[in-house]
């Protein structure tokens, strides 16, 4: 088949966040199937560091998206119809870039990579039906949306838990707006997609009941089990396993909401517990683009800003324990899978783990959600190293048996043919 892929950032080969799952899934297509990505490079650095996809499938940039202050943000937020998401990726350049490839090329799928990219899937449809208007063909391109998450639930709870605080009322404010928006907007969008992959059986189920007649896959999130592997680090010579002091580690995007409100929650509610315990517990926080509460967080000598990193195995592996404290955000957790891959104890809220199938509390990490009983969970799985073990080794098996690129490729492939038949 040809599919086109649609990517809003460029796919670069190192690991993380939406990144990891869209160069993957090119890695994976190629193997049988002709692939152009077409993807925005906001510059040339970024062009330059494109180079080894080049090697995999066929690569188009454009220069961009261009950029929305604040003030515009604020602006479309009042008089829009359209969510913050649908135009933030907004882009003339590269619009025109894609009539033209469509007028030049058939491709059998158009697939756009998260809601940031859906806007262009209508610019694909009407240059299709432009194109064979008057034409005796009537094959089309089928379209289909990579889900990251159903974002209008995000929204929504974010908005039920930043209500609860006065000092968060203007983001509960901007959150209730962008939910009813996303909840129109991806009901739009089900009904005009061909099809649409979401990333665990919850959010499927969340979309269908905006449009029950949409043909919705689940197409989960992976991890390559091979690269983040404790064999895969002793060969690369790529960093310690052990960071000293009993040491948790959060690694993740650290300007998204969802991450900062885990960090601010677990470092003001939890961490003071452990400390009582512990006082010499360390926490390190792994990612890039800190935001200023985050680096404000820093300040305390218990807790660590490392940044940004070009390989966040190391830091995974070493941690005594890898916790995951999220309380607003969906689909399935890339950290989770990375850090259950590396066979590391993982303490998680229980809405840090949703989507992970077959996952279960106590046989492949450990499951809380209220501060004092997260806690107690870690000091339980520090004071016994080889429980740890164990369950960190069961977590790597679940992770090999059904979360793998090499398990989930084939699931979209059955989805394309489905579609072309």
């Amino acid at each position: 088949m040809n599919i086109l892929i649609l990517s809003p950032y460029p796919p670069y080969p190192p690991y993380g966040g939406g990144t990891m799952r869209i160069y993957q899934l090119l890695r994976g297509l190629t193997a049988h199937h002709d692939v152009t990505c077409l993807t925005f490079v906001p510059d040339k650095q970024a062009e330059h560091a494109l180079q080894p996809l080049h090697d995999i499938c066929r690569v188009i940039g454009v220069t961009g998206p261009p950029p929305r202050t604040l003030l515009q943000r604020a602006w479309t937020t009042c008089t829009s119809k359209q969510p913050d998401m649908a135009l933030r990726n907004a882009s003339t350049a590269y619009a025109h870039t894609l009539r033209n490839l469509l007028t030049t090329r058939h491709f059998d799928i158009v697939q756009a990579e998260s809601i940031e990219m859906a806007d262009y899937l209508f610019v694909a449809n009407q240059t299709s039906q432009k194109h064979h208007a008057g034409s005796k063909k009537t094959e089309r391109s089928r379209l289909i949306l990579d889900q990251f998450n159903a974002e209008f639930m995000l929204q929504q709870r974010a908005f039920l838990t930043d209500i609860k605080q006065a000092h968060r009322w203007h983001a509960a404010g901007y959150s209730f707006v962008q939910w009813h928006k996303l909840w129109q907007y991806e009901r739009q969008l089900l009904q005009q997609c061909d099809a649409v992959m979401a990333v665990s059986d919850e959010d499927r189920h969340t979309l269908q009941k905006l449009w029950p007649q949409a043909t919705i896959q689940v197409v989960p999130n992976g991890v390559d089990t091979s690269h983040f592997h404790r064999q895969a680090l002793l060969q690369e010579h790529a960093g310690w396993f052990s960071l000293g002091p009993p040491t948790l580690v959060f690694s993740g995007t650290l300007d998204f909401r969802p991450n900062i409100d885990a960090l601010v929650w677990f470092t003001r509610e939890v961490l003071p517990h452990i400390r009582k315990t512990i006082p010499h517990i360390q926490l390190l926080i792994v990612g890039k683009r800190p935001a200023p509460v985050v680096q404000q967080l820093a300040t305390d000598s218990a807790i660590h800003l490392v940044g940004s990193v070009s390989d966040t195995r190391p830091y995974i592996a070493g941690a005594a324990i890898y916790i995951v404290p999220m309380r607003i955000g969906g689909g399935v957790r890339l950290k989770l899978l990375e850090a259950l891959s590396l066979e590391t104890p993982v303490v998680s809220t229980h809405m840090g783990a949703e989507g992970v199938t077959g996952l279960h509390h106590g046989e492949h990490c450990w499951l809380a959600d209220e501060p004092p009983q997260f806690a107690q969970t870690v000091l339980h799985v520090l004071e016994d190293s080889t429980l740890g073990q164990q369950v960190g080794a069961a977590g790597r098996t679940l992770v090999r048996s059904h979360y793998d690129w090499s398990v989930i490729i084939p699931k979209l492939e059955m989805l394309y043919t489905s579609m072309i038949r």
